[in-house]
């Protein structure tokens, strides 16, 4: 299971920088020398802070009507670069629900919607709209709702984005991948039991395998007449 995403509401944090890489948000050595849990404050390290340690007051989170800010406004390409899963662990410990973009890292992307994280990638007309609202002197409070999938202006003015509807219902119900998988148990056992009639010779192979492999419990192996090897309900 992960968090439940259903509606976020809170000032929008305008980070428009393109290219922002997963290294800008967590330095591979803090993935390694960092405990996971603090992987939240020193996200950005580079340029959240000062050499001397103290808060660069020109990065965005840091000022105060953007500190905790749920919701995120990027560039392009944002979470480019190597594939790490730290990168979103430390934007959800800052606070951030989702990240609204032109464009994402492949990876980075699905990494978000595995950790409960929502990215949006809005094309180029809906985007400039939304940073135009943006360009005033105070902070824009924006709603995200996935259930409209739409984005929420002050005005009531909405903006829809798409997602895929699988992607959709796993961050509405907070289900993680095995989640996702068992509500199509009745599919793959259909499945199998259809392919046990054209493949039989597979299954045999199976059966044979487990009942020599002496790792594999004997109370775990798969009996002939289960029609749903390799999956139960159990």
């Amino acid at each position: 299971m992960t968090r439940k995403f259903t509606m976020v509401t809170g000032p929008a944090a305008p980070l428009l920088l393109d290219d922002v890489n997963t290294d800008l948000i967590i330095p591979i050595e803090h993935c390694v020398s960092t405990p996971r849990a603090k992987f939240g404050s020193i996200a950005f390290e580079a340029i959240r802070f000062r050499p001397d340690g103290s808060e660069n007051p020109d990065f965005v989170l840091n000022r105060k009507p953007y500190r905790g800010s749920p919701i995120l406004i990027a560039g392009s390409n944002f979470g480019c670069g190597s594939s790490r899963e730290p990168a979103v662990v430390a934007l959800d410990q800052m606070g951030i629900r989702a990240i609204i973009a032109r464009s994402f890292g492949e990876i980075f992307f699905a990494n978000c919607l595995r950790n409960g994280l929502l990215p949006i990638a809005l094309p180029p007309v809906p985007y400039d709209n939304l940073i135009a609202l943006l360009r005033g002197e105070q902070p824009v409070i924006l709603t995200v709702d996935l259930e409209r999938c739409a984005i929420v202006a002050p005005d009531g003015a909405t903006i829809p984005f798409e997602i895929d509807p699988s992607r959709r219902q796993a961050l509405l119900e907070g289900l993680d991948q095995l989640g996702q998988t068992l509500l199509s148990l009745d599919d793959i056992a259909a499945f199998q039991q259809q392919d046990r009639i054209k493949r039989p010779w597979v299954w045999e192979a199976v059966f044979e395998r487990q009942s020599n492999d002496p790792l594999v419990p004997a109370k775990s192996r798969t009996r002939r007449e289960e029609p749903g090897f390799p999956l139960s309900r159990e």
